[in-house]
């Protein structure tokens, strides 16, 4: 989930974040492919988790418990690190809205749309969000200036999304409600960065201390909603409850942590490389685990989906790379050079 948990803020927040940094010895105990790897499979396995959890839970008290899970995590890295809260009441009401969009209501939406669709169809949606980022920041971002390349990228996107829905069927055997619910999720992803991007970007405050403030905030507010729409449950299974711990722990919290160094290292180009793997491994784990059908339009749509997204990612060399040095002048070749070069040696 490239928007899951607070990309936003890990690369927008300052510049450091945004170029690679010569990894600490920490760091080089695990190489950064290893850890991309990780990634891709728990965030891929995330949707597998949800699936697992609504069935003995409620999709409130599933999120809330993924939330508060992962707010442990990054908690306890802010006791080892002796990061402090940040400070402020204007960032901690923009840090509520941005828990709002980028955690409590997309988890919520993801787990109540897996109620009705299977775990890979909600995977594919979620790859969506690139798309919808493209489509809302050319409209709410001046500097994202519109190219040819880009906009191609955007129609060949959701031409992958009516693919993967059967648009030619008139969406039979598909749950409209569900798979709304997972495409409104996706599309907070992007809504929730624009707001943060404009809101908090050049704070002052670590991205470790806002990610924390922004995962405990919205751990509160599905903490208020859970208990007035779900009862308590009468069960606490232990499959549904180890899949809604990992859900937390490895999906939200260590997740972060993991992304988080993967930015500082490789740069966010390359870190946000994980997007078109978790649909993928999504959908796997979903048909060889949960004997999800499989018909050839999702994972043909999927693919068209991806090579949209990634098109929509392109930036041109200049900005990705900043334009090249210009050559030092040459002095002119002398005689005797002029003379080997129209003899051939």
């Amino acid at each position: 989930m490239c928007y899951e948990v607070c990309c936003p803020i890990v690369a927008c927040m300052s510049s450091s974040a945004a170029s690679p940094s010569t990894p600490s010895p920490a760091r080089r105990v695990l190489d950064w492919r290893l850890r991309f790897g990780f990634l891709s499979l728990v965030w891929g396995f995330s949707f597998l988790f949800m699936k697992v959890g609504t069935e003995s839970f409620a999709p409130f008290q599933v999120t809330l418990g993924r939330l508060a899970f992962g707010t442990a995590v990054v908690a306890a890295a802010m006791a080892v690190k002796r990061e402090r809260l940040p400070r402020g009441v204007r960032t901690w009401a923009h840090l509520a809205v941005a828990g709002f969009l980028l955690n409590a209501l997309p988890f919520s939406l993801f787990a109540f749309s897996e109620l009705t669709i299977p775990s890979s169809l909600a995977g594919i949606c979620n790859a969506t969000s690139p798309l919808w980022g493209m489509a809302l920041s050319l409209v709410a971002l001046s500097e994202d200036r519109p190219t040819r390349r880009r906009v191609a990228g955007l129609g060949i996107g959701f031409l992958g999304v009516l693919t993967v829905l059967g648009v030619w069927q008139g969406f039979h055997g598909l749950d409209v409600t569900g798979t709304a619910l997972a495409l409104l999720a996706s599309f907070s992803y992007p809504v929730g960065w624009i707001y943060v991007r404009r809101t908090l970007a050049g704070s002052s405050h670590s991205h470790l201390s806002l990610t924390g403030a922004q995962l405990g905030l919205a751990t509160l507010q599905l903490a208020v909603v859970t208990p007035l729409f779900t009862s308590m449950p009468t069960g606490f299974p232990v499959l549904p409850v180890l899949a809604v711990a990992a859900l937390g722990v490895l999906g939200t919290g260590l997740a972060f942590l993991i992304q988080y160094d993967l930015v500082a290292e490789i740069g966010p180009t390359t870190a946000q490389m994980v997007t078109y793997f978790t649909p993928v491994i999504a959908t796997a784990a979903g048909v060889a685990l949960l004997g999800e059908s499989l018909s050839w339009s999702t994972p043909v749509g999927a693919a068209v989906v991806l090579a949209g997204a990634a098109l929509t990612q392109s930036r041109p060399r200049s900005d990705r790379g900043g334009s090249a040095p210009a050559a030092a002048p040459q002095a002119p070749p002398s005689r005797a050079r002029r003379a080997r070069e129209r003899s051939g040696v």
